[in-house]
């Protein structure tokens, strides 16, 4: 009996497993190959270069900027939408009823697609936008998408608001689970509304928040389609993630094998950085005594 039930699990796991060989286990033993390489994609020949292309990115200003970018939309990104999902799921969670049906609305965002929202946010801030032209003739101009720190901004804006209501629907099924009983409790010692946040709330919304902080924290390694539909990675590389540095290199200067170690040093970068960020706010939370 437990052999077949060994074989039927790995029936069941076998779609899963065969996708993760052929789309992430394959393409990385692939591009770790061609990361030694200067495969320009169109080549059927190619010359190995040892560590060129690894030197060569460590020393490029475009690595460079797509390190730095990454924490600086952190510093936009994550405040922006780690308040904004605790503001809405503790609105959603005070509702008397349709909790769901209000989720569900908040969630739609997360589900749109990134391509479409950024093309109607760049037609929305466009020199001949209506809003725009209301400005200019006030005497205000605005390069919403020509300045790095607005660029920046806008596009933190934009992620923001894409992934509140997916985080949102984590912190309210935390704060679902937390017993009724541990209010009454504080309620009749007297607890006010803010000690009632600050200490009974936040503490027992940790994991939680925890988990939509980590997930923060990861999105701000990946973000690519609304730099390309906005920016570009502009202007003067102020919003040149390493997605962006990647598809430059391989797909614009058709130099696969260099944006192959561009890959692999982001994937570095983003392994280390997300280590140190979940144990800090470990740290934080013991230290507070929520863990």
């Amino acid at each position: 009996m437990k052999e077949n039930n060994n074989g039927l699990g790995w029936l069941f796991t076998s779609p899963y497993l065969l996708y993760s060989i052929v789309f992430f286990l394959i393409p990385l033993v692939w591009s770790f190959y061609l990361s030694f390489t200067n495969w320009d994609l169109i080549a059927p020949d190619f010359q190995h270069v040892g560590l060129d292309n690894f030197m060569k990115a460590i020393k490029s200003p475009g690595v460079h900027a797509a390190f730095w970018v990454t924490y600086k939309f952190m510093m936009v990104f994550v405040p922006l939408v780690s308040i904004m999902a605790l503001i809405v799921s503790i609105l959603v969670h005070s509702l008397p009823r349709y909790k769901s049906l209000f989720l569900v609305g908040f969630f739609l965002p997360y589900l749109s697609s990134g391509v479409v929202s950024s093309l109607i946010v760049k037609g929305f801030l466009s020199y001949n936008s209506p809003l725009n032209m209301s400005l200019r003739k006030i005497g205000i101009h605005i390069n919403w998408l020509g300045t790095p720190w607005s660029a920046l901004f806008i596009v933190g804006l934009i992620m923001a608001w894409k992934f509140t209501g997916y985080y949102a629907l984590i912190l309210t099924s935390a704060l679902e689970s937390i017993d009724q009983e541990v209010y009454e409790a504080a309620a009749i010692d007297g607890v006010t509304g803010k000690q009632r946040f600050w200490k009974i709330t936040l503490p027992l919304l940790y994991p939680g928040f925890y988990t939509t902080l980590i997930l923060a924290f990861g999105v701000t390694f990946g973000i690519f389609t609304e730099v390309y539909q906005l920016t570009g990675g502009g202007p003067k590389f102020a919003t040149n993630t390493w997605q962006m540095e990647i598809y430059s290199q391989a797909f614009k200067n058709l130099q696969a094998g260099y944006a192959s170690a561009v890959a692999l040093l982001a994937s570095i970068v983003t392994f280390i950085s997300i280590y140190i960020i979940r144990k800090l706010l470990e740290k934080w939370g013991a230290r507070n005594g929520w863990v």
